[in-house]
């Protein structure tokens, strides 16, 4: 072979190798395109197209580049529909969601006659002996705005036992069967955070607050783990066709735990769950395990523990500093003391937990805060890291707004519950007060974020609706025009934050989830329209058209890839 011959042959060796290399292409097992992705990255928020690898995004950006590079094993065309990080609900309750459609649903009602009329149609399905179980009833959407009676439900329930919860789940209201069970009498005292309503003569009238619940509820027998893990179920289910990817489980017991783990290893959880463990036996147990992150996909996390500070506002169960505008003296409930806080956070805190504390009064989150405040002062903890959460954070004393970001404490918000309040929050609390309710942009201002969640079965598990209150401070006809107290407002891109990059970071997850990026678990939520363009009034009635956790369409499920 002559001299020359041998680099040249070299050469064009290296040029095909090139050419090779620089046509050859990437695998995907899914691919999206021409779609308007909002990727929440700085360098690129807008893109066209994803790519994804099992669990992971392997790339964001054009149509036409990305399905250049990649051979994909499914190839969604979403005609232009819009693709967002995957949805989070910072707070909420899946059993209790999935015991509400098994249960009678009271949701809506504008009467007790209303609820009369559905409890008839229930009892007939209902065994002998078996317990009328309810939850959803308002009294703040009845005409009177009083408080039920035992003997309102009596007349249609008779000797069967009923035990209805409150949407808010802070109060049950039982008939005469239900407190002849627990064993309730005229004699019977309040617990410690708790109240009996009474009549004039201090008699039961069949409502009960709080901790006063637990007198009638211990006596309701337990349902099976078949019947709980099938309310589990079909919450998940819901959860994921309003296109959630995941729910932070506000208040789980061992045995939930177990059907998670359960669910899980059949490979039968389709959304993602990070739980904040009930106080009790269990979180005396998992205090010497440390929290259970060994998911490797991420599917199930339990790293929190969850308090309660106080009740509820509609309920008139909420601690405030001074009493209700409508209720005087009354200044609600609060549950739990400020030593005993303190003590169980400070467990927490060296068990590798995060502390979640329901907390909806401004008394009782200026006890949380003073418990926090104290534990970083007093400790090398650094409270950033912690991540410790005050979840509601509802009504807050001036003073105490910018208090959160000086701490390092989450204020882990509901923004659909400032539309269902704001019909009546203002006789509660009175014009002054109410202006420290709900305070979104006073927070955001002093540089805190706020992860968004539902609270459902309190409000619906919709992430949309949360969003639209945030951006709106509306009900979904459009009342109050411009917004009740409307300074207080997010933008959209703050809202879309809110249930999606900050409620990752809420869990510890925001350099796996949370954006649209490179090595980031494939959680997306693809919707029908355009929330950050449209009209505010139409979101509500946006539907879900795809979910995807972990790289699987979870919602809707189906065999093939949709058209």
């Amino acid at each position: 072979m002559k001299k020359w011959l041998v680099p040249a042959v070299a050469i064009v060796a290296v040029l095909f190798l090139i050419m090779f290399l620089w046509t050859r292409r990437e695998r995907a097992t899914m691919l999206l395109v021409n779609a308007r992705v909002y990727t929440l990255n700085e360098e690129r928020p807008v893109a066209e197209a994803v790519a994804m690898a099992g669990d992971r995004i392997l790339d964001v950006g054009n149509s036409s580049d990305l399905q250049a590079r990649f051979d994909a094993d499914t190839t969604i065309d979403l005609g232009g529909r819009a693709v967002y990080p995957g949805f989070v609900d910072a707070h909420g309750h899946i059993e209790g969601l999935g015991a509400l459609s098994l249960n009678v649903n009271f949701e809506g009602t504008r009467s007790v006659a209303e609820i009369l009329a559905r409890i008839s149609e229930r009892i007939p399905a209902l065994r002998p002996g078996q317990w009328l179980r309810g939850r959803g009833w308002d009294q703040n959407d009845w005409e009177s705005k009083a408080f039920p009676t035992a003997q309102d439900l009596d007349s249609i329930t008779g000797t069967r036992p009923a035990y209805l919860v409150r949407i808010d789940g802070h109060a049950a209201w039982v008939n005469t069967a239900a407190m002849r069970a627990g064993g309730i009498t005229a004699l019977t005292p309040d617990p410690p955070g708790g109240k009996i309503m009474r009549d004039g003569s201090g008699n039961p009238t069949g409502v009960f607050i709080d901790d006063a619940m637990n007198l009638v509820s211990r006596f309701i027998p337990a349902p099976t783990m078949d019947e709980r893990t099938a309310a589990f179920r079909l919450a998940l289910d819901t959860c994921a066709r309003y296109g959630l990817t995941e729910v932070h489980d506000m208040g789980v017991d061992s045995d939930a735990v177990k059907i998670y783990r359960g669910l899980r290893d059949e490979g039968e959880l389709p959304i993602r769950v990070y739980g904040a463990l009930e106080p009790g036996r269990l979180w005396e147990v998992a205090q010497q395990s440390g929290p259970d992150t060994s998911d490797r996909d991420g599917m199930l996390t339990f790293r929190a523990v969850k308090f309660l500070a106080d009740g509820a506002l509609g309920s008139r169960g909420a601690a405030l500093l001074e009493p209700y505008s409508d209720d005087p003296p009354n200044r609600g409930l609060t549950m739990i003391s400020h030593d005993e806080l303190k003590t169980e956070a400070q467990k927490a805190a060296r068990a590798g937990f995060q502390v979640c504390v329901h907390s909806i009064g401004d008394r009782a989150n200026t006890i949380v805060l003073d418990v926090f405040e104290e534990i970083a002062k007093s400790s090398n903890y650094n409270m950033k890291q912690l991540r410790f959460r005050v979840e509601h954070a509802q009504v807050l004393a001036p003073s105490d707004i910018p208090r959160f970001q000086a701490i390092g404490v989450l204020p882990s918000m509901q923004p659909i519950h400032c539309t269902s309040d704001m019909y009546w929050a203002e006789d509660r609390l009175g014009p002054v007060r109410v202006r420290g309710a709900y305070a979104w942009r006073s927070l955001l201002e002093t540089g805190v974020i706020i992860p968004g969640g539902s609270d459902f079965p309190v409000e619906r598990p919709n992430p949309l609706l949360g969003f639209y209150a945030a951006i709106s401070r509306q009900d979904e006809s459009g009342w109050p025009e411009g917004g009740w107290y409307p300074e207080q407002k997010m933008t959209r891109e703050e809202a879309l934050r809110a249930f999606t990059l900050w409620g990752a970071t809420a869990a510890f997850q925001e350099s796996r989830k949370g954006r649209i990026a490179r090595g980031f678990w494939a959680d997306l939520t693809v919707l029908d329209a355009d929330i950050m363009t449209i009209e505010a009034r139409k979101i509500p009635s946006v539907s879900t058209h795809m979910t995807i956790v972990g790289g699987r369409i979870v919602y809707p499920k189906i065999a093939e890839p949709l058209p």
